[in-house]
């Protein structure tokens, strides 16, 4: 790909390592209104920290993908500039019967997909049925439909034991070109419905471009069709560190999207991004690393939020080391999480001894979900000293290497370096060893469980406590790490089938207790904070807590 002038200057940052003093700033950045019109170029420049994985929304399994799909595509509803779930290629609120189990929506008529082709209620159905077929592998399919959408665990089971299966069970049918009527496996509202529809693994797909792409299909800018707020003008693949989305004049509501074009480049060296930043050659950063926070405390360019996102140390079960319940609990209680968020981090994030996030989810009288359970293995260092010598005598050893598995951008390494020293500092005989890869290297690596310990995270799907509980059932999509346990299988499984809130919350909390308290299946570090760097002329910039971290359509170029 023809490189920009903006990537020349990332290229001169990363080698001359200019450093750009933060400037205080007088103006007010209002991330929540969007005027009407402005004379000014409406071309926005983002970073990325990493690159897109994947663009199939059936195949999608990370941010950074289902971000860029949320803006190139669109599902039956949206999350809007408040985070509230609004009409998407949905013709209105859907209709329901009494019990919360079917679902009538009524699709827009006269949409159309990037190559002109009518877009109907069968491209729901297909792409629907492509992601719960097995065939296909897709790493969300069975995760977001099973238990919730009719027929999905029936084809997943059937699937597993050997069985024949028959996608067309799946609880999606078009009654006609224009109307869709989904079944659910438990009652839903209206909202948790939405929410669910809102994310990429629901969008639609047209058979036949599917179909006619094969192999090739999502993997550039044209082997994909789009129907949302943008189209992708210019990407190569999964490996490209520069792409290109413009403004879709086909889209339903083309004329409330100013931006004509978004440039996206990755960066990821988070000085680097700074240092474009304040020479005005990017609009919005990617999420800035602990040392440059601080440079910014005060300044109304700096945009920060705490996220219901949760990092953590995922153990391969598979490894006959950390198979051993007192090797993992030792592991997981001999690093000081306090010292990373505050010295390491210093970026408002918080640290993490749970798995389900606080300031999340709410019931009816307010209550966060969070305080049921409060802390669960907590940093402690004497008892992980005893667990460690007890779990080494358990496996007749007296020195052990293990290795983590994280990213390779400098934050993410700087964590896994600290980690690395607390254990190696605090469990003797401990050798730790670090890979650092590219994110859609990590992301094959962790399907494939190719890893010893992983530093990886999760992003709520949905709003709702089911969205982090149920990643670690046996066999689940996302556990990746062999961890089984049958007293946590059933309570998941009664969660599921539950309406009555209060029970569900009470069962996912002793699930939690399960996976943390009982077994040590893993171990959570932080709660992110994230902050980013908005140009002052870039007015309605938008964040959401839940599914795609961001939706350009809101944002206009002010003079």
């Amino acid at each position: 790909m023809k490189k920009s002038k903006f990537s020349l200057l990332l290229a001169t940052s990363l080698a001359t390592s200019v450093f750009l003093a933060a400037c205080g700033s007088d103006s007010s950045d209002d991330s929540s209104s969007k005027s009407g019109s402005s004379s000014a170029t409406q071309e926005l420049r983002v970073l990325e920290s990493a690159e897109i994985p994947s663009m199939d929304s059936v195949m999608a399994e990370d941010t950074v993908s289902f971000t860029m799909l949320n803006n190139v595509n669109e599902g039956l509803y949206r999350q809007d500039q408040d985070n509230n779930l609004v009409a998407g290629v949905a013709d209105g609120e859907p209709e329901v019967n009494e019990n919360g189990t079917e679902f009538t929506v009524k699709i827009k008529e006269g949409l159309k997909w990037s190559n002109g082709t009518e877009l109907t209620a069968n491209d729901f159905v297909y792409a629907w049925q492509r992601a719960i077929d097995p065939e296909n592998a897709s790493p969300y399919g069975a995760y977001m439909m099973n238990g919730k959408i009719v027929g999905a665990t029936e084809i997943t089971d059937a699937a597993a034991a050997g069985q024949a299966y028959d996608v067309t069970t799946l609880g999606i049918t078009a009654k006609d070109d224009h109307t869709l009527v989904i079944q659910t496996e438990i009652p839903m509202t209206n909202e948790f419905f939405k929410g669910l529809m809102a994310f990429g693994t629901f969008y639609p797909q047209n058979e036949a471009f599917v179909e006619e792409q094969g192999d090739k299909y999502a993997t550039s800018a044209d082997t994909v069709l789009y129907n949302g707020p943008f189209v992708m003008s210019d990407w190569s693949g999964s490996t490209d560190s520069e792409w290109i989305m413009e403004k879709n004049e086909d889209y339903w509501n083309a004329e409330e999207v100013s931006l004509e074009k978004v440039t996206f480049n990755v960066s990821k060296d988070p000085q680097a991004a700074v240092n474009a930043f304040e020479a005005g050659e990017v609009d919005v950063t990617g999420k800035l690393s602990s040392d440059i926070v601080p440079q910014y405390e005060g300044d109304e360019r700096m945009v920060s939020w705490l996220d219901p996102s949760i990092f953590w140390l995922k153990f391969n079960e598979d490894n006959e080391i950390l198979a051993n319940e007192n090797i993992r609990r030792a592991l997981a209680m001999s690093f000081n999480k306090e010292d990373l968020v505050t010295d390491i981090l210093a970026n408002g994030s918080v640290e993490a001894n749970y798995v389900v996030p606080k300031d999340f989810v709410k019931d009816e009288d307010g209550k966060d979900f969070r305080e049921a359970n409060g802390d669960l293995l907590t940093y402690d260092l004497d008892a992980a000293k005893e667990y460690w010598a007890k779990g080494l005598e358990e496996l007749g050893l007296k020195e052990v290497t293990l290795s983590i598995l994280g990213g390779d951008t400098e934050s993410a390494k700087k964590i896994d370096q600290y980690v690395q020293h607390q254990w190696e500092t605090n469990l003797e005989g401990l050798k730790v060893e670090l890979e650092s890869v590219p994110f859609s290297i990590r992301l094959d690596r962790q399907t494939s469980q190719d890893f010893d310990i992983l530093d990886s995270g999760w992003g709520p799907d949905y709003l709702d406590p089911m969205t982090f509980s149920d990643l670690w059932v046996t066999g689940g999509s996302n556990n990746n790490m062999s961890y089984s346990n049958a007293e946590y299988d059933a309570l998941i499984e009664k969660a599921q089938q539950t309406a009555d809130l209060a029970e569900k919350w009470s069962l996912l909390a002793d699930a939690e207790k399960i996976v943390l308290e009982e077994d040590a299946a893993l171990a959570p570090m932080y709660q992110r904070a994230s902050n980013v760097l908005v140009a002052e002329n870039v007015e309605g910039f938008t964040y959401h807590l839940v599914g795609a971290e961001y939706s350009y359509q809101y944002i206009t170029i002010t003079e």
